[in-house]
């Protein structure tokens, strides 16, 4: 079939966590019963596809128009992961309790399940309850040998840094560094295609199940990385109409805020498509072949060969794309 390249709209793929809630609701998504911590908004993992719900390919997986279209639609850049699948992840993230505090191996960990890729993520914070906090890398001096002591001991959280943090701030997250969130915040997460996680503790709590969690001490202490991981953090408020607000470059993603008011001109790039994460408001996107209508909540990609589109409304944006 013969399709001229559109912004593609997917259903997302909901994963059910035992610190998730009901917040995706907001968006008007028709999300499942029980407690949903994730929604896979645009996915191309084995555990999870997300399919599109617009245009001719409507219905289709997104590691089908992968397997069809591939480079001509992804970019020489985009279309390149290192495991043949779609490059990033995209979720929206509800943490109604605290995730267990984790770490991310990255691209060379010879630990890595067969298939996977290491894991270098960002979040930006979509709500916030008043006084939410997140676990974001180590106290200063905390090394293999003094964390994996406080472990044996029963005080890990001794050695964690604790963030107050609030809707619009952005963290950067790179494969090593120690990290969760808390309860009471709403995020949106771009990251390498991976579902790879190592759980050093997750407060002897039971999951789904009803059992114990599995823990994965040796491997989180040996990708962490005790000298520092270049994670940043930053506040948006800086953020202009009409111009990009730079949050986070990595080897895997470069993503950016901007704020829509009236027509905004854009235009791809033959080396990446484009992905955008409506954060408030609504508005439209349009292109040479139509236009569609965008919300809170929405995730759009957008194939490299679409060139010139424009963002329409009054919207808070993320526009990501594979450098």
């Amino acid at each position: 079939m013969d399709v001229k390249p559109y912004p593609l709209h997917f259903r997302p793929e909901f994963k059910e966590r035992v610190w998730g809630g009901r917040a995706l609701e907001r968006f008007g998504f028709d999300v499942p019963p029980g407690s949903i911590g994730e929604g896979w908004m645009i996915a191309d993992h084995p555990n999870g596809v997300s399919h599109v719900t617009n245009g001719p390919l409507a219905g289709q997986g997104l590691d089908g128009i992968r397997e069809t279209y591939g480079e001509s639609w992804f970019g020489t850049a985009g279309s390149r992961s290192g495991n043949g699948r779609f490059p990033l992840l995209i979720k929206l993230l509800d943490c109604n309790d605290d995730l267990s505090i984790q770490v991310h191996p990255n691209d060379h960990y010879k630990g890595l399940p067969k298939g996977e890729l290491g894991k270098t993520e960002m979040w930006y914070v979509l709500s916030a309850k008043p006084d939410a906090k997140i676990i974001y890398g180590l106290q200063p001096g905390v090394t293999r040998e003094s964390m994996a002591r406080a472990i044996e001991e029963g005080r890990i959280m001794d050695t964690l840094q604790t963030v107050s943090v609030q809707a619009g701030d952005t963290f950067y997250i790179p494969a090593g560094t120690v990290h969760a969130l808390c309860a009471g915040v709403v995020v949106a997460e771009i990251q390498q295609n991976s579902d790879t996680t190592y759980r050093l503790y997750d407060y002897d709590r039971p999951g789904l199940d009803g059992k114990p969690r599995e823990l994965h001490i040796e491997d989180s202490l040996n990708v962490t990385d005790f000298e520092g991981s270049d994670a940043t953090r930053m506040k948006t408020d800086a953020a202009k109409p009409g111009e990009w607000l730079t949050l986070a470059v990595s080897p895997y993603f470069v993503t950016e805020k901007g704020v829509v008011r009236g027509e905004w001109k854009l235009r791809t790039s033959p080396e990446s498509f484009v992905i955008v994460i409506v954060c408030e408001g609504e508005g439209t996107i349009g292109w040479a072949n139509g236009t569609l209508h965008a919300k809170a909540g929405d995730c759009f990609l957008l194939p490299a060969p679409i060139g010139e589109y424009a963002l329409d409304g009054e919207m808070t944006v993320l526009r990501s794309r594979v450098p």
